[in-house]
Order: structure tokens, then C-alpha cells, then sequence
């Protein structure tokens, strides 16, 4: 007797059959992913501390039939199709992106960039039909884009027979987001959603791509992660990232070195002088969050999670103050939590909206909630949307 489909990977499925008036192959998926600690650290070849959460991106995915040599997407979360020849997708990437509509550059993308990867030309592969559904909030901070990018390559690197390793499959993602899609972001998403672990985390060196599994042992000490998502949309295409990156890559060739990876707490104060404060400030962020991830590393190990609430509160008031990406609904989140009780809290993504995390002792994890909720209506703020989630498996099969 076979196992039923995840909901989301059969909402996939039937979208497919709706669509396509046929059975997929099968379904693939990739998760979304949260950010522990060390944010905006990734594309300056720091640390980072992501893992894979149990929301996932599903595609049912089948064979056309050999004279049609397209590619046609499809989702639940968007009314129209899409279709591209096989042949038109160096032509359309990266030039001619902004023909193709944005969520549908994401597997486009991906197709393009896996071949490019694996050394094949689109004469080799065969045109493919897909369709996604997902479960992954959209807007959260929680990546959904990493997982559209996940489930695509490795369905594509499975039915194509490309037999790329999960650290290529997550560089192909990256450089399909960075040139397809037009978002600059570095490889901490889509690594975390690769490799993903249950109830573990990824500690990623994102100079070398050399990544450990840490056990992060939440359940064994009674905690709870919670993501706030406070519904303040925001998009990593958009100025803020860029001028933030931008700012980072500014004071990396003020203090002579590749990336802010090779600046160090010591070096702050020689920073200080040779750059603007703003310049200043952007630098001190990223220094001081690399720190912080191997701190957060190391105690966790030694002492256990609850002892890494400290670290998560300093990596909020340095992303508020010194990168300056909250916004006020962000910082009422991570202040109720807080004064709720929770051991730490932070935003979590790339700012300017989006999630806030609280680890919480489960007992707690009630009352937190109703804090942040009175509070966000004291504010005036809209409600927000709050969940737990947990550590999980990265890109695989699913049928």
C-alpha cells in the first residue's frame, strides 16, 4: 500500500493533472528555511546558522513528449502558465529576464543555470512540464524561494540525469536568484535547504561552502521555536538589500581585504576611522553577527540552547540599529516575546519586513503568542501570523 502524498505535494499533482491532462512522473520538494543566527553575514563569506523548517515547496513533474523541447511551469499561487523553449533560455537569461513573470524566473531559472552547471546543452534534456504548490509563507523571511529553487533543481538534476552533488544544486540556485530572478543574495538559503537536517542545524562556512550538522537538541530541552510573520511584505529585488550590499562590499575594499569575512572585532576601531558612519556602522554589523554565529555555535554545544538567548537579542539590536533593516512591527515582536518570557528573540531574513523568531520553553509558547498578539493591537499594527516550527529534512523525492 503506497504512503498518501504530503497535502501540498498532492495539490501539486492534481495541479498538474488539471493543467497538463496527464499523471506527473512524480513530486519533488525542497523546505523553507529559518535563520537561527547571522544575518546579512552570507554574501560576505561569513557564517551563518540556518535550518530547514517542515514547510515545504512540492512540484509534480512529467516528461513532454520528444517534439515539444519546452519547458511549462505552473503554481497554485499564481492564475496564469508560462512556457519557454528549451533553446530560448540562454537567450532570455539574464538579458531578457523581465519578459518572464518574477515567480516563474525562479525555475526557469534554475533549469538554466543546471545546465550551464552540468556542461549540457539543452539539446540533451528533454522538455519537462511542472507544477508547484506550496505551504512555505510567502514574504516571511522564510525563504520560499530557496525552496521553489530546491525542489526544481532536484527534480530536474534526477529526470535529466545530471547527478550534480547538493552543494552544485545549491550554487545553481543561487546564481539562478542572483541572475534570473535579479535578487543578490548569497548562498545561505539555498544551502540550508539542500541540506537540511531534523532537528539540527547547518553551520555554513560560506567562503569554503564547508558545512556541519550541529544538534541543536530543542525538544530535549523543552523549547519551541516560534516565527512571528508580522505580514510586512517586503523583497530581496528590491533597494534596500542592494544598498546594504553595496555599503558591505564598500567597506571590504576601504579595509583592503576580499569580503567583511576578513575584518575582525579588533578591527573595528581602525574601521571607525577610515569610513563614514554609515559605511561604519553597515561593517560593524557583519562583524560583529559572524562573531556571534560562532559564539551561538559553541554554546550551544557546551551549554545547550538555552543558554543562547543573549546572542539572539544582541543580533536584533545590531540589525535594527547598526544595518538598520527592522521596522517597527518587528521590534514590538521581538520586545513582547521578550518581556513574555521567551529566551531570546530576533528578525530573522533580510529586514524590511518579514518574520521575527522567539525560542521559547514550550510551556511559554501560549502565553508568548498572546503578548505579541496584544501587542501588535496596541500598536495598531495588524494581527500578525504566529506558528512554531521545526528542524527538518532538506531536498529530496517525495513520490
Amino acid at each position: 500500500m503506497s504512503t498518501p502524498l504530503h497535502p501540498t505535494a498532492d495539490a501539486a499533482s492534481r495541479l498538474f493533472g488539471g493543467h497538463f491532462g496527464a499523471e506527473p512522473e512524480g513530486t519533488w520538494s525542497a523546505p523553507g528555511r529559518v535563520n537561527l543566527i547571522g544575518e546579512h553575514t552570507d554574501y560576505n563569506d561569513g557564517f551563518v546558522l540556518p535550518f530547514a523548517i517542515q514547510h515545504r515547496t512540492h512540484v509534480a513533474l512529467g516528461l513532454q513528449v520528444a517534439e515539444r523541447r519546452s519547458i511549462r511551469v505552473v503554481s497554485t499561487f499564481d492564475a496564469g502558465a508560462v512556457e519557454v523553449p528549451l533553446d530560448e533560455l540562454d537567450d532570455l537569461f539574464p538579458s531578457r529576464r523581465d519578459e518572464i513573470v518574477e515567480w516563474a524566473r525562479y525555475p526557469l531559472g534554475v533549469a538554466w543555470a543546471l545546465l550551464h552547471a552540468a556542461g549540457r546543452d539543452t539539446a540533451s534534456v528533454t522538455g519537462v512540464d511542472l507544477a508547484f504548490a506550496a505551504d512555505v509563507p510567502v514574504g516571511a523571511g522564510l525563504s520560499s524561494s530557496a525552496a521553489i529553487e530546491g525542489a526544481t533543481a532536484t527534480a530536474l538534476d534526477e529526470v535529466w540525469n545530471l547527478d550534480l552533488d547538493p552543494v552544485t544544486l545549491a550554487q545553481v540556485g543561487r546564481r539562478a536568484e542572483n541572475e534570473a530572478v535579479g535578487a543578490p543574495t548569497g548562498i545561505m538559503d539555498q544551502m540550508a535547504s539542500m541540506l537540511g537536517r531534523t532537528d539540527a542545524a547547518t553551520f555554513l562556512d560560506c567562503r569554503s561552502l564547508e558545512a556541519n550538522v550541529i544538534d541543536l537538541g530543542f525538544a530535549a530541552a523543552g523549547l519551541e521555536l516560534v516565527v512571528i510573520d508580522t505580514g510586512v511584505k517586503h523583497s530581496h529585488a528590491t533597494g534596500g538589500y542592494g544598498e546594504r550590499r553595496s555599503a558591505c562590499e564598500r567597506g571590504a575594499a576601504i579595509m583592503g581585504v576580499p569580503a567583511l569575512r576578513d575584518v575582525s572585532i579588533d578591527d573595528l576601531a581602525r574601521a571607525a576611522e577610515l569610513m563614514d558612519d554609515v559605511t561604519f556602522r553597515r561593517v560593524r554589523h557583519v562583524v560583529t553577527e559572524n562573531q556571534r554565529v560562532l559564539d551561538t555555535v559553541r554554546t550551544v554545544r557546551e551549554q545547550g540552547p538555552t543558554a543562547i538567548g543573549d546572542l539572539l537579542v544582541a543580533s536584533h539590536a545590531s540589525m535594527r540599529d547598526d544595518f538598520e533593516i527592522s521596522v517597527p512591527e518587528l521590534d514590538t515582536a521581538v520586545e513582547a516575546a521578550l518581556a513574555a518570557g521567551a529566551v531570546g528573540a530576533r528578525m530573522t531574513g533580510g529586514g524590511f519586513g518579514g518574520a521575527a523568531i522567539a525560542l521559547v520553553r514550550r510551556a511559554d509558547v501560549e502565553k508568548v503568542t498572546d503578548a505579541v498578539n496584544a501587542a501588535f493591537a496596541a500598536s495598531g499594527f495588524s494581527a500578525p501570523t504566529i506558528f512554531t516550527v521545526t528542524p527538518s529534512a532538506g531536498a529530496h523525492r517525495d513520490a
